[in-house]
């Protein structure tokens, strides 16, 4: 069956726009609720969580709704990770847990994700299922029957316990000089707050949410003031979350940038030498080449996905594996979290760097990345690139001037109306002419079929 309204990573929009309207997740609570906890034994339970957006409240109270009248108990938690709701939805014994964020988007926009019970996302036929019940009508259930609902004061400091429990006892960041950029987003009450208690000395950035400034010129994805605040404050590292704090991207010592695929392989080191070794990574088709090259010389296999966590986790599970990730800064530790954990995942790249007394500058020029420029073709239409031969013939042109010694890769976005053009290569002039040649020929494209 063809998706209505799940994408990659749940529904995702504008707000005010068709499906992000406040009617739409009244009923979208109602058909969750009802799909997601009929099996479930005792009591009905769903949590809810959130970002820092103003539109949160809205959309809060109309799952809310939906939900009670289904007959199903709902636990607010307030503004709080997304890795944080997949972990509570397991340790409250919760049928599912739902997260409404948009993740790294502007604030114009907001979504949902959902958990099931077991902390993972929700699989293909569950989803369908919530979309068919969606084109039936809303039954409330009588007074008798209908749910509650409570707000959990606690779920800020089970989280904070849970991040310092993935570190091994005793562990202590005393010493480390570190900035943290919150965007803003739903990390801005946890994750000073995990660091401190560590022992590091921390500066916090991005912790003044006002509804309105998420992910604004902050956050992982715009580092530029990080990189500042890491020379100003002559500190060791800083660390980016993005607005739900399922990504997470460094800053070193020196102000470079350190990416997913730098993190995962640091990672993927450290588990090979301190811990018994790494049986294995998967990343995506945007992956850099080199965290491939890397790991081989470490003799950790690899393998390649689709775009979205979701497939780097069926991909984990297919393999037995236990960390997995994109360039973007998703990072997974499946014995860790269930899901990207940006806290989690940034304490493991400081716990490599305390046992092996290296610098992050220093753990991260194991691996030697290929020259790789992504350009976003931002769409007014939807085309199908696939079937387009003018498209189809600047790839041809692009991959023979590469030689078999670089990449080329365009996909839509899974949650953003764009077309994403990457190219990589030895040859970084090269990567960048070809990257702009085949932008504009998609850019052309658009316009043609807009027209």
């Amino acid at each position: 069956m063809t998706r209505k309204y799940f994408g990659t990573d749940g529904i995702r929009g504008r707000v005010g726009e068709a499906p992000i309207t406040a009617d739409f997740f009244l009923k979208l609570g109602w058909a969750a609720g009802t799909v997601l906890t009929r099996n479930a034994v005792g009591k009905k339970r769903v949590l809810i969580g959130k970002d820092t957006r103003v539109s949160g409240y809205m959309f809060e109270s109309a799952l809310e709704a939906g939900l009670i009248a289904a007959g199903v108990d709902v636990d607010m938690l307030g503004p709080m990770p997304t890795p944080a709701i997949a972990y509570l939805t397991r340790t409250f014994r919760a049928a599912a847990g739902i997260v409404i964020s948009a993740s790294h988007n502007p604030v114009e926009d907001n979504g949902i994700k959902f958990f099931a019970a077991d902390g993972y996302k929700l699989p293909d036929d569950v989803e369908l299922e919530i979309e068919a019940l969606l084109d039936q009508t809303l039954i409330t259930n009588g007074s008798n029957h209908l749910g509650k609902a409570r707000r959990i004061s606690d779920a800020a400091g089970r989280y904070v316990e849970f991040c310092k429990g993935s570190l091994p006892s005793g562990f202590s960041l005393s010493g480390m000089k570190v900035v943290l950029d919150c965007a803003n987003g739903a990390t801005y009450d946890v994750a000073p707050k995990v660091f401190k208690e560590l022992g590091a000395l921390t500066t916090t950035m991005g912790n003044q949410p006002n509804g309105f400034n998420i992910n604004d010129q902050c956050g992982s994805t715009h580092t530029a003031a990080l990189a500042a605040a890491v020379l100003d404050e002559q500190a060791d590292l800083g660390i980016a979350f993005d607005g739900d704090g399922d990504r997470v991207l460094f800053i070193d010592g020196q102000g470079d940038l350190v990416d997913g695929d730098e993190l995962l392989f640091i990672i993927a080191q450290h588990r090979q030498s301190y811990q018994g070794g790494c049986n294995g990574v998967a990343g995506t088709q945007m992956s850099n080449l080199g965290l491939e090259l890397a790991l081989a010389e470490l003799q950790i296999p690899f393998t390649r996905t689709k775009v979205g966590d979701r497939y780097v986790v069926e991909a984990m599970k297919e393999n037995n594996w236990h960390l997995g990730g994109e360039s973007s800064g998703h990072v997974l530790c499946s014995d860790l979290n269930t899901t990207g954990d940006g806290i989690v995942s940034a304490l493991q790249v400081l716990r490599a760097i305390m046992d092996s007394g290296k610098s992050l500058r220093e753990l991260k020029s194991g691996m030697s990345k290929l020259p790789q420029l992504m350009i976003n073709v931002r769409l007014a239409k939807k085309i199908d690139i696939s079937s387009d031969d003018v498209i189809n013939r600047a790839i041809a042109d692009a991959e023979a001037k590469l030689a078999g010694r670089g990449r080329v890769l365009l996909r839509p976005s899974g949650t953003e109306p764009l077309i994403r053009v990457m190219v990589e290569g030895e040859d970084r002039a090269l990567v960048e002419q070809l990257a702009v040649a085949i932008a504009e020929t998609v850019k052309q494209r658009v316009e043609t079929a807009k027209s």
